[in-house]
């Protein structure tokens, strides 16, 4: 393999990074680089392109994990939690973790196939942008401009579900996880870091579990001429993530979403131009 087919990896790993936890949509961006792997040598036929999305979306979870360590430490009873605080709130429970991700999951299961064999295409990726675009918007705009929670441990089980319902949109390809769930949580008065914070938490068993159940279906691609373009992959989808996740979080209050909205109106005209 040489040096340009593993760059090609860091590209897109350093795409997925930057892109998949952000309110930007990953999906929309893979789009546009799509070509660059499928288009590539003959190793890389489509199963094997596809698998390739699968270990570098590990790579971003392996990132959360990492950030998130001590929260899920806690999520999983793994040591012991500080009493709860004299408002009566105490930390965030499994048990809301698992209501927020109810409504998306029942969903996705009803209507995976539908979604695989119509949503995936160019245009409705624009659209999922664009509307969500909107929503983000909307989030900003109607937002309490005192947030009732701000840290994900004040989160309610009504607001988890709110939330939960909200993310249903996001299985619309290009919508964005991270995009709808932040709106549906700052327009239920959640600060943008608490909500930024349940949508990460949030993540981790959506995204382990779809890719789990991927990989078990692929596995056969994972060849040795393949071997060390997912690698590279993984590890630079991993290191860019963890930049971006950081960042992400520290600026998230400050800059809220509608900046990301008018960035990803901008990807729907780029992509446009691009694809037609």
């Amino acid at each position: 393999m040489d040096i340009m087919e593993l760059l090609k990896a860091v590209i897109l790993g350093l795409v997925e990074g930057l892109t998949e936890f952000a309110p930007v949509s990953s999906t929309g961006h893979m789009v546009i680089v799509d070509d660059m792997w499928l288009k590539s040598k003959e190793f890389l036929t489509e199963p094997v392109a596809n698998t390739f999305k699968i270990v570098i979306q590990l790579g971003s979870i392996l990132a959360v994990v990492i950030v998130f360590r001590n929260r899920f430490i806690d999520l999983l009873g793994l040591r012991k939690t500080k009493k709860e605080t004299s408002a009566g709130q105490g930390r965030l429970k499994l048990t809301q973790v698992i209501v927020g991700l109810i409504p998306a999951g029942i969903l996705g299961v009803l209507f995976e196939d539908y979604i695989d064999e119509h949503l995936f295409s160019t245009q409705t990726v624009l659209v999922g942008l664009l509307i969500g675009s909107v929503l983000m918007i909307f989030a900003d705009k109607f937002a309490p401009k005192e947030p009732i929670v701000t840290t994900v441990d004040q989160i309610t089980y009504r607001q988890a579900l709110t939330v939960g319902m909200v993310q249903c949109f996001s299985l619309w390809p290009g919508f964005s996880r991270s995009g709808a769930t932040i709106s549906g949580g700052v327009l239920t008065g959640m600060s943008h870091r608490a909500a930024a914070d349940f949508t990460f938490i949030m993540a981790v068993p959506i995204m382990m579990g779809a890719s789990g159940i991927s990989l078990l279906s692929n596995w056969q691609y994972f060849t040795l001429d393949a071997l060390p373009f997912f690698v590279v992959g993984f590890i630079s989808a991993f290191v860019f993530a963890l930049l971006s996740i950081k960042f992400f979080l520290k600026l998230i209050n400050k800059v809220k979403l509608t900046p990301f909205a008018i960035y990803r109106i901008v990807l729907v005209i780029v992509i446009y131009l691009i694809y037609f």
